[in-house]
């Protein structure tokens, strides 16, 4: 909780760090990259980098963070926190780092405001800072813990025992731990930070959500090939795809995610898009092997047919169900295929039963529509959960209900 002096400051400043927080951080970044250019290198995203995705993302959890400690003073917004430390951990992100941050970051806050940067007003924000940065350490130090590894110490290596291609643009990658040890335990929904080493010596890493149930030695994880080859965009994906293969090795980390299935026989929706079918695979291999009993409905979106990776599993795995039911939309489908499932989801059609969990996966703008279509049907926002591959713009932003 920030003192009742820091609150006042922050609350009479907020505009004009809002106002400004973009300038902020995208200065400090590059304070940050300047200073410290193996983090660009080894650590951060540099295609989020790029394409400015990662400062848009601090820029709005920032704002977040301090618009809830002003307005609902006594209440931590664990939501915004435990997604951060989640991919923080994943990432090997240490407590040491924190530090470093504030320091680029106090100082880019103190050049974009010139002369409002007063003494109080630095020691508002720093109050800011370090309260959310120590609410992180302690999640994350509990994650660690969670793992059984050392803060920070969260790579070890895998080998690869299969590539499966899925479809054009997407590659299965099966694999086991390559030091002998049992593999992390995990649960349906989570993802793994696979780091690569590429032609320039850079240590890069993506996040990819298990495709397994919890219960599997060997782990699988879908790449889906992004455009941009040797550039930012793609640079992990285009090098998992052409320079990985069966019987390699790979640097890949504990598994993290705070968007996981729970054991219930509530009933659930699962909705994904293009490859946010994968920890949609998960989950539902995760309900046959527990045998659950409640509905699920499946639905996914995708361009064709052809695009659509893991569709075999995940038809087997709703035909398992005792309750399943699974419903497929394609912007251009092939053959005879019915208009009403033609174009984007529209869940009007869909029996969406009382009490439904809701576990959303896919492009932003795919999640909004459904999770807007979901409240229009009553189903409450804390029932509404959500999982983003890369900077979660939504959460930032304040509208993205619970997870």
């Amino acid at each position: 909780m920030l003192s009742q002096k820091s609150a006042e400051t922050v609350r009479a400043t907020l505009p004009a760090v809002g106002e400004a927080i973009d300038t902020i951080t995208d200065l400090f970044y590059r304070k940050l990259f300047t200073a410290h250019p193996e983090l660009l290198r080894n650590m951060f995203n540099r295609a989020n980098q790029s394409a400015g995705t990662q400062r848009q993302a601090l820029a709005g959890a920032i704002a977040a963070f301090a618009t809830a400690l002003v307005e609902q003073p006594g209440v931590r917004p664990d939501a915004l926190l435990r997604r951060i430390a989640h991919k923080h951990a994943s990432l090997g992100v240490s407590a040491a780092q924190y530090p470093v941050v504030h320091r680029h970051l106090a100082a880019a806050i103190a050049e974009v405001l010139g002369d409002a940067a007063t003494e109080e007003v630095t020691a508002a924000w720093d109050e800011v800072y370090w309260l959310m940065a120590n609410s992180l350490i302690e999640t994350e130090r509990r994650l660690y813990a969670e793992q059984g590894v050392l803060a920070g110490g969260t790579w070890r290596p895998w080998e690869v025992v299969e590539k499966i291609r899925e479809t054009a643009d997407v590659v299965t990658f099966r694999i086991r731990p390559a030091d002998g040890r049992p593999a992390p335990a995990f649960k349906a929904g989570q993802y793994v930070s696979v780091q690569v080493e590429l032609t320039d010596g850079a240590r890069q890493s993506r996040q990819y959500s298990l495709t397994n149930a919890p219960g599997a030695t060997v782990r699988s994880f879908a790449v889906k090939r992004v455009a941009g080859g040797a550039d930012p965009a793609g640079e992990v994906s285009g090098h998992l795809h052409d320079r990985v293969h069966e019987g390699d090795r790979l640097t890949v980390s504990a598994p993290y995610g705070d968007v996981v299935l729970e054991a219930t026989d509530a009933p659930l929706l699962l909705a994904s898009a293009g490859i946010g079918c994968t920890p949609m695979v998960a989950m539902l291999e995760d309900l046959a092997d527990r045998g659950h009993q409640g509905p699920v409905v499946a639905v996914h979106a995708d361009r064709s047919p052809a695009d659509h990776a893991l569709r075999a599993d995940q038809e087997r795995l709703v035909a398992k169900l005792a309750r399943g039911t699974g419903q497929v939309w394609y912007e251009r489908p092939e053959g005879d295929w019915p208009a009403e499932r033609t174009g984007r989801v529209d869940l009007s059609g869909i029996e969406i039963p009382d009490g439904v969990q809701a576990y959303l996966c896919g492009p932003l703008p795919f999640m909004r529509s459904v999770r807007t279509q979901l409240l229009e049907r009553g189903v409450h926002p804390s029932a509404i959960h959500y999982e983003v591959f890369g900077p979660d713009l939504w959460l930032a932003q304040g509208d993205g209900g619970d997870r």
